[in-house]
Parts: structure tokens; C-alpha cells; sequence
């Protein structure tokens, strides 16, 4: 039986507040929500949802939590800008709320979903699934931690990137040999010479660490 970061009598109000925190982020403060989740996936508050922290699953609002996030990536106090009224939940909110409850119950990591499944796809996946019984993203999120699990980092974003093993090869200067061994787990990437990781880290646009293995992955 796992046992979650915090109980369930809390999990409608850690949704409703991140619901609001991705709506009030994206649409009020007008920051596009790839940039958001990065800000969000990077930020201490994050992690202290995830752990189950009171003072942040049930003490603060989800415009608390927004501005927080934002004022952290930015460095500085970011004002309070009056929110529309809106009466119906936006696609953004339903992300929050979604992502909210599928951390709650797999106990993935807020990055390890995000990796996994980017603002992009949810925003695809909203018109069929928001009005649909959470069970069923459920399982297709499900799904897709599976298989990411079973490949390599290394392999996740070079078909993130839509880019062959040769293409790679050829635009990082890394041996198509050293790709096949290091995405097949025959050679250990988190050994390879550090210029070898940033090479393939340039070309596929991630950072050095993203190519790194960890042991909640694998």
C-alpha cells in the first residue's frame, strides 16, 4: 500500500489551489505555461506540495502560490494584479488540478511528470478528459510513466527532439556507437567524460543533469 505525502482529506484543496495557481499564473499574469510549469517544476514550492508541507497544501490560496513561484524565478516581489472573474474553470486550471491529483496519487515527483508529460500534451488532452472520470487520465498517465521509465533519458529527448540516433551523432559529434550503447544501458552515461554530456545536452536543448540517470526512472 503506498503511503501518500499527505491524506486525502487535504487532496480536494491542494486541486482547487493548484487549479487556481496555474490559472491565475497563465492568464492573469499572462506568462506562457511552458514557461510557467518550468518556473513551477524549479521552485521550492513545488517540492513543498510534494512532501506534504501544511503551510503549503492548506496555507495558502492557489494566487498565494502563483505569485510566490514567480517572485522566486524572478528574484523579485512580484505585485498582486486583480484576477477576471471567470466562471468557468479554464484548461489551465484543470492542468493544475489534474497534475495535482495524479502527484498525490502515483507519488511521482512534480518534474518527473512534467518530464514526462509537457503543458503541450495536457493542453491536447483537456476537450476529451477534463469533463471525463479522473481514472481515465489516470491510466494513459499511467501509460506513459511506464514506458518513460523503461527508456533512458538520453532516448526520451532525443525522441522528444524528433531526431534519429544518427542525427544526434552527426550534430553533436558524440560516435553513433557511444548513443547506441548509452540509450541500449550498455555504457553508463552517468560516466561518460562531462564534454560528452554537454555535447548532447547542446543539441537536444536540455540541460547536462537531464541526461542523467536516477534511480526513480530506472
Amino acid at each position: 500500500m503506498m503511503i501518500h505525502a499527505y491524506q486525502e482529506t487535504s487532496l480536494s484543496s491542494v486541486q482547487k489551489n493548484m487549479g487556481l495557481c496555474f490559472d491565475y499564473a497563465i492568464n492573469t499574469l499572462e506568462i506562457p505555461g511552458k514557461d510557467f510549469v518550468e518556473m513551477f517544476v524549479a521552485s521550492s514550492i513545488s517540492k513543498q506540495i510534494q512532501t506534504g508541507n501544511p503551510a503549503y497544501i492548506l496555507g495558502k490560496s492557489g494566487i498565494e502560490l502563483a505569485l510566490e513561484i514567480v517572485t522566486e524565478a524572478y528574484g523579485k516581489e512580484i505585485d498582486y494584479v486583480e484576477q477576471d472573474i471567470n466562471y468557468h474553470r479554464s484548461k489551465e486550471y484543470w492542468i493544475g488540478w489534474v497534475i495535482a491529483f495524479y502527484q498525490w496519487y502515483s507519488d511521482y515527483s512534480f518534474a518527473d511528470i512534467f518530464d514526462c508529460l509537457s503543458f503541450d500534451e495536457l493542453e491536447l488532452m483537456y476537450p476529451t478528459l477534463h469533463e471525463a472520470d479522473i481514472t481515465k487520465f489516470i491510466e494513459i498517465a499511467n501509460k506513459k510513466m511506464k514506458k518513460r521509465n523503461h527508456e533512458t533519458r538520453l532516448k526520451y529527448f532525443r525522441s522528444l527532439s524528433s531526431l534519429t540516433q544518427a542525427d544526434l551523432a552527426e550534430l553533436s559529434g558524440v560516435s553513433l556507437r557511444s548513443i547506441q550503447m548509452y540509450e541500449q544501458k550498455h555504457k553508463d552515461i552517468n560516466k561518460a567524460k562531462a564534454e560528452t554530456i554537454y555535447q548532447l545536452s547542446k543539441v537536444l536543448g536540455v540541460s547536462m543533469e537531464n541526461l542523467l540517470e536516477k534511480s526513480n526512472y530506472l
